[in-house]
């Protein structure tokens, strides 16, 4: 699978996983995390990650909202925590297989094009 751009990633649709397909290898994953901002490959190459501090409590809720309106169109759900009343952090992964697939990478591009009421540095 050839990495895709941004915006080629957030015009397509997540496609229901049920297992039966081959997980992303490392290269194909670095490769495709290379197109997002701020994403990080963890847990051995399995899952993509993404931390924000957002201005309060209410700001991180507010967020998750949007996320998760975002993920029910799409069938793909990540992990997300919130922590420290403004860190705010979510996992990418498909469940069915394990680790990561084409999928993870459409929801984490179709997130980062969401607003969140970042902290004032």
């Amino acid at each position: 699978m050839p990495a895709q751009t941004c915006a080629q990633l957030t015009a397509s649709k997540c496609v229901p996983c049920e297992g039966g397909v081959d997980k992303l290898t490392g290269e194909q994953a670095e490769e495709q995390n290379k197109e997002l901002t701020g994403w990080e490959i963890c847990h051995n190459g399995e899952r993509i990650r993404k931390h924000w501090t957002v201005k309060n409590f209410m700001a991180g809720l507010d967020f998750f909202n949007s996320v998760a309106e975002i993920a029910e169109t799409e069938g793909h759900h990540p992990d997300l925590h919130i922590s420290g009343y403004r860190n705010v952090e979510i996992e990418i992964w498909t469940h069915a297989i394990g680790g990561l697939s084409e999928n993870d990478f459409i929801l984490a591009a179709k997130i980062d094009q969401l607003p969140v009421n970042l902290k004032n540095s």
